[in-house]
């Protein structure tokens, strides 16, 4: 393995903010009124004109989005909640902070989300929500998800975490994800998604019975929110007739969230192409797995996922590039595999398995430059020949 000529210094991700987002935080700084008020209202009332909800609300992040969520839907101690092990943890904690239970199905290979045809042979008596993921800003199958949720009266969550920008074509019109389709949606603004507040989540929605809960129960069950308190011409007593929770986003990362809205189409924009020069690039290594994108499907290519060729190591493939100044990370986890989740019945999930063990993840960020992403191509060209058996 011989070094390369000249080191780089290519991150995973890189959020895009500038002078915008440092103005718009000023805005809330400057006013006095750091959380939850003004800022909050408009970010929320934008991304619900951006993704064509009717309801939208702004919370400290997408794990308590989920867990609001899922609370909502009526999910309670004992019962069971369908999604996948193949996703970030909180997909599975969110379930368990309602004192319920993930029941684990397992992925599409091609697309890595879950698998339409696995959710009904896991229906039980206790089933009470389905949690499905747009998993790294691929749109999973939600038509044929739904359509199992309605036939068998079970709610669907979508997991929407890394979907910010993402679309798909919906009888035959093209629908942000977010819409939804499913009850209700989760957004994540954590830096290593497409649009950021810093951190930050969002649910969206059509049902205001479910919105009236959420912005209940964000700010501890209190009856009466600030904006409506602050602008009252007469004293207001307000009441917590319920046990609530401090959920709240702050006005501070609301006003960047306004910003970052402004951008998120031109962000996609780039990432798709970027994605699509990737397949040029990576094409010609032999064995290599390139993400699958349904012709339904508009990713936001939140992430850049390859399968290694068989006989190359992924951890060893991963510190080549490292070596080299490229971060990458690994194949997307399973909860299933962690700590809290273990059972004595091992669970069989080959798919999502295989997809944490064989893949790794590119740096893919719109500031990348197409010597960078040459670089990137020439590193896992030349990993694949060392390595490879």
């Amino acid at each position: 393995m011989s070094a390369p000529t000249t080191q780089r210094n290519i991150p995973i991700a890189r959020p895009v903010t500038g002078e915008a987002e440092a103005e718009a935080a000023k805005r809330p700084i400057m006013s006095g009124w750091l959380t939850q008020g003004p800022e909050v209202a408009g970010f929320e009332q934008e991304f619900a004109a951006l993704v064509g909800a009717k309801h939208a609300c702004a919370l400290s992040n997408c794990t308590t989005a989920l867990h609001l969520a899922l609370l909502a839907v009526g999910v309670k101690a004992g019962d069971e909640v369908i999604t996948v092990s193949h996703s970030y943890i909180a997909t599975a904690n969110c379930i368990r902070y309602c004192n319920a239970e993930p029941v684990f199905i397992d992925i599409d290979p091609a697309t890595s989300n879950m698998d339409p045809a696995l959710i009904e042979p896991a229906i039980t008596k206790k089933t009470r929500a389905i949690l499905c993921v747009h998993q790294m800003g691929m749109p999973c199958d939600i038509r044929a998800i739904v359509a199992v949720g309605k036939k068998h009266g079970i709610p669907v969550v979508e997991d929407a975490a890394c979907a910010s920008g993402s679309t798909y074509v919906f009888d035959g019109k093209t629908e942000h994800v977010g819409r939804p389709h499913g009850d209700i949606a989760a957004f994540s603004f954590h830096p290593r998604k497409v649009i950021s507040t810093g951190d930050g989540g969002m649910l969206t929605t059509s049902n205001p019975d479910f919105d009236a809960q959420f912005k209940l129960l964000r700010q501890h069950g209190m009856s009466i929110n600030d904006r409506v308190r602050h602008g009252s011409k007469e004293v207001v007593f307000e009441e917590h007739s319920v046990l609530g929770y401090n959920y709240r986003m702050t006005d501070i990362q609301a006003a960047v969230g306004r910003e970052q809205i402004k951008r998120l189409p031109g962000i996609v924009e780039t990432r798709r192409r970027l994605a699509g020069r990737y397949r040029d690039v990576l094409g010609d290594i032999s064995g290599l797995g390139l993400p699958f994108e349904p012709s339904w499907a508009r990713s936001n290519w939140q992430s850049f996922s390859v399968r290694l060729p068989d006989g190359v190591e992924q951890k060893k493939a991963m510190q080549f590039l490292l070596d080299r100044g490229i971060a990458s990370r690994r194949g997307i986890m399973n909860s299933h595999r962690e700590v809290p989740y273990h059972r004595a019945k091992p669970y069989d999930l080959p798919h999502s398995e295989a997809a944490q063990d064989r893949r790794i993840i590119l740096p893919l960020y719109p500031q990348m430059t197409d010597e960078e992403q040459d670089y990137v191509s020439a590193g896992l060209h030349d990993a694949c020949r060392a390595l490879g058996s």
